[in-house]
């Protein structure tokens, strides 16, 4: 039969059957792919976000669910297979008791914080049984910002594993060779006071570490990558509601919540002690009788009740300043300064209290950081009458009000009838 022939009986063009019978093969019915409805609206969104923003299919599906999107997950995801994009993603299981384990981690990142680019440390302890994980955040990496993420992540869940898992860091380990291994011993220290047993990964055998290859895979893709925040606050607020989201997402391997499973295992944990962890690192202040301590160049103060007497300080999370009595217990907190040189006042420290008015220097002090533009007020007092600046400058920093200062310059009379 001659290609005319077949091209009328098969209602095709003779070049079609020219082509199929030079091809050594035969012919295959090829599908031609079309976009679904739902999806055409989001295509470039998703594209762009898959390709351009660096982000994982699940995170766009979820960002594309809030604008809108109503089609189905597979329908998403075949428009994603066509894409020729690859997700990698390994682990490997490692299954225990309840209360048995638990990981500790942190990883860097650059996030954009108050319009500017700002490095945050992020932490991450990870129960081995019910995978239920807490975040804790901070502006700092150092031993001490490391065991108080420990700490804050542990009394967040009501206990400790009996076992704590974590890397070869030098906070951790002195040494890490097999041979001469040594543990870090504060670190250890540490473990006693909380009652947990240290474990850690051998170096470069990443399956030690048990469940999860990359603990914080889904937190840069889900959180991270494409947000910005007003504030450190903010960034943290949001992250606890993400560590939510993620204890009830079901997971992978177990089928269930981590929220769930963690009810189960909660009741298992090694209580928490009593009081924090104290090291040797932890800094001491004595209080001067204007109630003020000294730090890192800045001044600041402390409730009167422990005006000469010793406390004992440390910075929280890289921007708090935390200031405990000799008895470890929290007494005052304060935004660390960025700027040398700054007095730091919380006025509730001084109430009802003799010192509340203080020295010359004190006050001065004092004064110019609540109103840095009117040093010349303090001139003027000096030329008017010294006996009692220290009473003058008081009562304006306890009104607070720079409208007490213009009343007496309008008047001319840096006196204390003028400012009372």
């Amino acid at each position: 039969m001659g290609t005319r022939a077949i091209a009328e009986l098969l209602n095709i063009s003779r070049n079609t059957v020219k082509a199929a019978l030079a091809n050594e093969n035969p012919p295959e019915y090829k599908r031609t792919e079309k976009i679904n409805p739902d999806i055409e609206p989001f295509k470039e969104f998703i594209v762009n976000k898959l390709s351009l923003g660096g982000l994982i299919a699940s995170r766009v599906l979820c960002d594309i669910k809030s604008k809108g999107y109503k089609g189905s997950q597979s329908a998403f995801y075949r428009f994603v297979s066509s894409l020729k994009l690859k997700e990698k993603r390994t682990f490997c299981p490692y299954e225990t008791y309840q209360a048995e384990q638990a990981q500790f981690d942190w990883a860097e990142y650059s996030v954009i914080i108050s319009g500017e680019l700002t490095k945050v440390y992020i932490f991450n302890y990870i129960l081995g049984f019910s995978r239920y994980r807490i975040y804790n955040a901070s502006l700092s990496i150092n031993q001490s910002c490391i065991f108080e993420a420990i700490e804050n992540l542990t009394i967040e869940l009501g206990g400790t594993a009996s076992r704590l898992q974590t890397d070869n860091a030098k906070c951790f380990v002195t040494n890490p060779s097999k041979d001469n291994f040594s543990w870090n011993q504060r670190y250890l220290a540490f473990c006693g006071h909380y009652g947990f047993e240290p474990s850690r990964s051998l170096p470069g055998h990443t399956w030690s570490k048990g469940k999860v290859e990359n603990p914080f895979h889904f937190l840069e893709e889900h959180f991270i990558k494409g947000n910005t925040f007003l504030s450190f606050d903010e960034f943290t607020n949001k992250l606890k509601s993400f560590q939510e989201e993620v204890n009830n997402h079901i997971h992978t391997t177990t089928r269930q919540t981590p929220e769930h499973l963690f009810s189960k295992e909660k009741q298992l944990l090694l209580p928490c002690a009593d009081q924090r962890y104290v090291g040797i690192k932890e800094e001491v202040r004595k209080v001067t009788s204007d109630c003020i301590i000294s730090f890192s160049g800045s001044r600041y103060s402390v409730p009167s009740l422990f005006a000469m007497r010793e406390v004992w300080l440390r910075v929280s999370k890289g921007y708090i300043l935390e200031i405990y009595s000799s008895g470890n217990v929290l007494i005052a907190t304060h935004h660390l300064s960025l700027q040398k040189g700054k007095v730091i006042i919380d006025k509730s420290h001084y109430k009802n209290h003799s010192v509340e008015r203080g020295n010359f220097n004190r006050v001065s002090l004092m004064f110019l950081e609540l109103f840095p533009e009117y040093h010349w007020f303090i001139e003027k007092l000096i030329a008017k009458t010294s006996m009692f600046i220290p009473i003058i400058l008081s009562k304006v920093i306890w009104k607070s009000t720079v409208a007490v200062i213009t009343a007496a310059v309008i008047k001319n009379q840096q006196s204390i009838q003028s400012i009372t």
